[in-house]
């Protein structure tokens, strides 16, 4: 008659600091190997990290949301041609295709204070879970404060420094990325933005500002908002981002109440 073994879990004496992070800490051991669950945990992790990746910006429902709050949206494509180019070649990310180049100067605008741009980057499924409540937030809170915003840009296969160019074609004094960050193991949905003042083709990294990890487990909408217009205003005031624009807000960040949130919003 076989026997059903029992395998015993040895706890972790840092079981308790897991409540404070997603990282993979205290797993326990079983034997000299970890337990079976955090075993296929890692493997669940893995394989959402890999299909992060390659996920697909879903237009369709971010155009709709957008014109909710009447704002114009563009739709436009690196010179990379599909996914596996865009990871293969970085440089066709940073570049628009020339059919976009020739849809922005079509579109004939007038300069504005800020572009906002939502681009896949390297997790789709980011800027899908995660943009609309923090663009909707950041619109709001830019217009009550005097500043104008051009049409949104939807951009695929987009590395950052196509917001140089786009916000250069669209003739805007600061452009806003927000963009998909490289999947990690415990946050495939992190969302990031990156601030250019005087955005222009050529600009290095040195010359912007990042804010990071903006999803629902990490920093929130509002209070990214708020680290962002800090920024926005600075930047405004210094003529500059990048290495030399500080975050040097000592004040609490004002949360926004939940009546101003947009609908679906978990602040």
């Amino acid at each position: 008659m076989n026997k059903i073994l029992k395998t015993n879990i040895e706890p972790d004496e840092w079981q308790s600091l897991r409540a404070y992070t997603d990282a993979r800490i205290a797993l326990g051991k079983t034997g000299v190997s970890i337990p079976m669950a955090e075993s296929l945990a890692f493997k669940l992790a893995h394989a959402h990290a890999k299909d992060a990746v390659y996920s697909s910006l879903d237009q369709g429902p971010l155009i709709d949301l957008l014109k909710e709050i009447h704002q114009p949206v563009v739709s436009l494509h690196s010179q990379a041609a599909n996914r596996d180019i865009y990871l293969q070649r970085p440089d066709l990310g940073r570049r628009l295709a020339d059919d976009s180049v020739r849809k922005l100067q079509q579109l004939h605008v007038q300069p504005a204070d800020l572009c906002i741009i939502l681009a896949d980057g390297l997790s789709a499924s980011a800027i899908n879970e995660n943009a609309w409540p923090v663009v909707s937030l950041l619109i709001q809170a830019a217009k009550k404060l005097g500043f104008s915003v051009s049409a949104i840009s939807l951009v695929e296969q987009a590395r950052v420094a196509i917001a140089d160019e786009i916000g250069g074609l669209l003739k805007a004094k600061m452009s806003i990325i927000f963009i998909g960050e490289r999947p990690g193991l415990s946050s495939f949905d992190s969302m990031g933005a990156y601030i250019t003042y005087a955005p222009s083709p050529g600009l290095t990294d040195e010359r912007r500002n990042c804010i990071s990890n903006i999803r629902q487990k990490g920093l929130s909408a509002a209070l990214a908002v708020d680290k962002i217009m800090y920024l926005v205003r600075e930047a405004f005031r210094l003529q500059i981002t990048g290495v030399t624009l500080k975050d040097n807000d000592t004040s609490h960040p004002s949360q926004l109440p939940t009546d101003d949130l947009p609908n679906g919003m978990i602040s």
